[in-house]
């Protein structure tokens, strides 16, 4: 029995409708499997963009003297920020001067005793070598005594610069009159050229110290050795000796007491550890105020870089074997205005870590990933804390 053509007809639209969704299906297994295959080589993950940041901590126990910045301004590096209190020291640098005056005095009625005796009589070779001992000891006392004053002056001369930079401050704000800034002025420059003066006499003394030591020592070479001389200058040597090394370890201190800026930055809000920020009072999270007590270690402000130099990121369990240091990356920075930049890998963390919370796809379930960072290239402009998109190249 032969078919009719509206039977052969029907069975033919009959196999194409049934081959077309196959068909279909086959082309979306293809198209799914092209972009896992495209998304395996070339992966986007988002960074945060960070500087440098600076904890400055008190290097001993003590009380803020001065704080010389205020949160959000900006610092050099070795810019001085803060000063701890110095009383203590600068009282042991008065009494250091005390004592070299103590021992001036002891000395003046040897050496009016050794010119006494030479209008009566010509020394002999003991009393030469007296002399010539008594001129070693009293140039290294007017030495002690002309340190210990620099060492005082230049307390002043710090605490005179921050009230110059304060009253330049508040000129420039109008808080002040001129003549209040150039009365601030002019005490620091009165103490600045005083420590000059006093640092070139020190020169001067010292040299003196050493043609006093020369003319002993010749003479010492050519005449045997008195025990008697040493034995009538042994306790003041001892204790100028003492009071040398008494001033350099003075001088080390105070300096401690000097705090720097580590790095070019921003003054910023200090740190806490993660599971301390919702335990802290109010103010706790800003910079110390002057008057406040701090401990050997405790941070007294943040600094941060104002321009990141480096974006961190976290790669997924699927993307770890593609991060390697070197590999070619393209930055996207999606705020306005928009800008795009080629950089590379520069470090891969060794183990995985849990991700910043905001880069968490949902807020309440942690994600995980494994740490590297990208070096910010020259001309990028970014911000600290900045999100910046990742897409290897």
């Amino acid at each position: 029995m032969m078919k009719s053509p509206q039977d052969k007809k029907f069975r033919s639209g009959s196999i194409r409708t049934h081959i077309l969704p196959l068909i279909i299906w086959l082309v979306a297994i293809a198209g799914v499997a092209m972009l896992f295959l495209r998304g395996t080589k070339r992966f986007e993950v988002v960074g945060i963009a960070q500087g440098q940041i600076s904890q400055v901590c008190s290097p001993v126990d003590g009380r803020l003297k001065n704080v010389y910045v205020r949160l959000f301004d900006e610092v050099a590096k070795d810019q001085v920020v803060a000063a701890l209190d110095d009383e203590l020291i600068t009282a042991q640098i008065v009494t250091v001067s005390a004592t070299a005056e103590h021992l001036r005095s002891q000395i003046i009625p040897m050496q009016q005793q050794l010119t006494a005796d030479m209008t009566d009589r010509e020394l002999d070779r003991t009393e030469q070598q007296r002399r010539f001992a008594v001129d070693v000891e009293r140039a290294r006392i007017d030495i002690l005594a002309l340190k210990a004053q620099i060492a005082t002056d230049r307390v002043t001369l710090e605490d005179l610069a921050a009230e110059v930079k304060i009253a330049g401050d508040l000129l420039k704000k109008d808080a002040i009159a001129p003549y209040e800034m150039e009365k601030a002025q002019v005490l620091y420059e009165a103490v600045a050229k005083k420590v000059i003066e006093t640092e070139n006499q020190l020169v001067h003394e010292e040299e003196n110290l050493k043609n006093a030591q020369l003319r002993q020592d010749i003479f010492a070479a050519q005449t045997p050795l008195n025990p008697s001389v040493d034995a009538a200058l042994d306790a003041i040597r001892k204790e100028a000796t003492i009071q040398e090394k008494l001033i350099e370890q003075l001088k080390i201190q105070r300096n401690e007491l000097i705090i720097t800026a580590p790095i070019n930055g921003v003054v910023v809000q200090i740190l806490g550890r993660t599971n301390d920020v919702a335990l802290r009072r109010a103010g706790e999270g800003t910079l110390h105020k002057s008057g406040e007590v701090v401990l050997a270690g405790q941070p007294i402000m943040v600094i941060a870089q104002g321009r990141p130099k480096e974006i961190i990121a976290y790669a997924g369990e699927r993307q770890m074997d593609e991060i390697t240091p070197g590999i070619k990356v393209e930055l996207v920075k999606r705020t306005v205005p928009a800008q795009f930049a080629q950089s590379e890998v520069t470090f891969v963390g060794p183990v995985v870590e849990q991700l910043p919370q905001r880069l968490w796809q949902n807020p309440n379930i942690p994600q995980w990933g494994l740490p590297f960072l990208v070096k910010v290239p020259d001309g990028m402009d970014l911000t600290s804390g900045e999100v910046v998109a990742i897409r290897r190249l």
